[in-house]
């Protein structure tokens, strides 16, 4: 069976972000698996209806994305508007994707407060950052789907690569 990879949408050229933009990921790599059909694109705060372009959000005091799921923190736009339900929404969004699909693997964007997997900002719109994961990834990596950030596609292809059926 061929593993699948859940990936961010504006890792694909999507202008999904916040900003309206996308951050493409340009990589062999990426071409093989959409040829191999084992790519399953999702932005998680669009499947919850949040539009683009919409207020940059940040998980607030510091916290993690786990700490959202935990009921411990909250998700907040620059307006100071509590988005927390919807980025509990879409990140439910993406695991019920990602179990459909039978994704083993998902390949996200770092810093977004939905699909950080390294490092979230803190809060405070500084720019300031720190290790953690946003939302959906932290939801994605409890119910067993190995994460990895844009920054670590090199890893992710010795994991996938380390499945294929022998030919």
């Amino acid at each position: 069976m061929t593993a699948k990879i859940l990936v961010s949408a504006c890792l694909m050229g999507h202008a999904v972000r916040y900003d309206g933009a996308s951050k493409p990921l340009v990589h062999p790599a990426i071409d093989r698996w959409r040829e191999e059909g084992r790519l399953v694109t999702i932005c998680p705060e669009m499947s919850a209806g949040m539009p683009v372009p919409r207020p940059p959000a940040e998980i607030a005091s510091g916290l993690s994305g786990v700490d959202v799921l935990d009921g411990k923190a909250a998700v907040v736009e620059n307006t100071g508007r509590d988005v927390t339900g919807e980025f509990l929404a879409a990140a439910e969004n993406a695991l019920s994707l990602a179990l459909e699909a039978d994704c083993r693997f998902a390949l996200l964007i770092d810093g977004s407060p939905s699909c950080g997997s390294d490092f979230v900002y803190d809060g405070t719109f500084s720019g300031a950052r720190h290790a953690g994961q946003g939302v959906a990834a932290a939801l994605l990596a409890r119910n067993g789907i190995e994460v990895y950030s844009d920054r670590e596609i090199e890893a992710l292809i010795e994991r996938v690569d380390a499945l294929r059926e022998p030919r």
